[in-house]
């Protein structure tokens, strides 16, 4: 059975470094990839642009293709953002689809910080998007829950529903959404970091500041 794959964030704004680890990870695992964005973040600071401002963004951004979809649930749920409430809720709908949880190689390894986080590989297989050079360390509890879950290919994730963990090598892109709002409340246009569908429509971009056109 086909995966369904989600990708989690504030997408604050969501630029193309969003875009292309998802769209990777959608070619590597053949499964269909949705981006999640938080409502009430648990581990930093609230976004600054509003929830409509952010939704209009990642529909613009979405546009044209249909291998990345768009999950509001978050946005719906009041209180904070947890992503093992998110995995539940799918595994309820979705039954035994295979579900895997999208998280960059640093967010894994902080991993057991997770608001019950031993939980999550009962909802969903991991896979973590790698990068060039040495990979953060993890701690022991996360090297022994991993233990004996890790897995090389990605057709492995087809046959169960969760519980696998597999090293995704996608292409990196060194781009800050903070970087990103410090620019447009420069009155800079960060062209080539965002997706051109953000330029497209008048006022997408006028949380952070820029009310200039390209």
């Amino acid at each position: 059975m086909r995966p369904l794959a989600i990708l989690g964030g504030t997408f604050d704004p969501v630029h193309i470094g969003h875009l292309c680890v998802a769209w990777e990870a959608s070619e590597l695992l053949d499964a269909e990839v949705r981006l999640v964005p938080a409502s009430v973040p648990p581990h930093r600071p609230p976004p600054i642009a509003s929830v409509e401002q952010r939704v209009a963004m990642l529909r613009a951004a979405l546009a044209g293709q249909d291998r990345l979809g768009l999950d509001l649930r978050e946005l719906e749920r009041e209180g904070p953002s947890y992503t093992v409430d998110t995995l539940a809720a799918l595994r309820a709908e979705h039954g035994t689809r295979p579900l895997v949880l999208l998280v960059g190689a640093d967010a894994f390894a902080g991993l057991t910080c997770w608001h019950r986080w031993p939980e999550l590989f009962d909802l969903a297989h991991v896979g973590v998007l790698s990068r060039p050079g040495d990979p953060p360390a993890w701690p022991e509890a996360l090297h022994a829950a991993v233990d004996g879950r890790r897995v090389e290919i990605a057709g492995a994730l087809h046959t169960l529903p969760a519980g696998c963990v597999i090293l995704l090598d996608v292409t990196p892109l060194a781009v800050s959404a903070s970087r990103i709002r410090d620019l447009l409340a420069d009155g800079r246009l960060p062209r080539y970091l965002l997706p051109d569908g953000l330029f497209d429509e008048p006022g997408l971009l006028a949380a952070y500041g820029s009310t200039r056109r390209p």
